[in-house]
């Protein structure tokens, strides 16, 4: 499973990484990191999850 982030849309307010804090990682403004990236197994829902949480 890969997550697909969208830069530009994120608005700073860091619940992703509330909810999945190992997954998705944030700069210092708590904008997240990444444009993306790979999901071990066993740790899809979790991914879902904090990828749910995106307003």
């Amino acid at each position: 499973m890969k997550i697909i982030v969208d830069n530009k849309a994120c608005a700073g307010h860091a619940r992703c990484n509330e909810v999945a804090p190992g997954l998705y990682e944030l700069d210092d403004n708590d904008y997240i990191s990444t444009d993306g990236f790979d999901v071990e197994v066993g740790q899809q829902a979790l991914a879902r999850r904090g990828a749910r949480a995106c307003p």
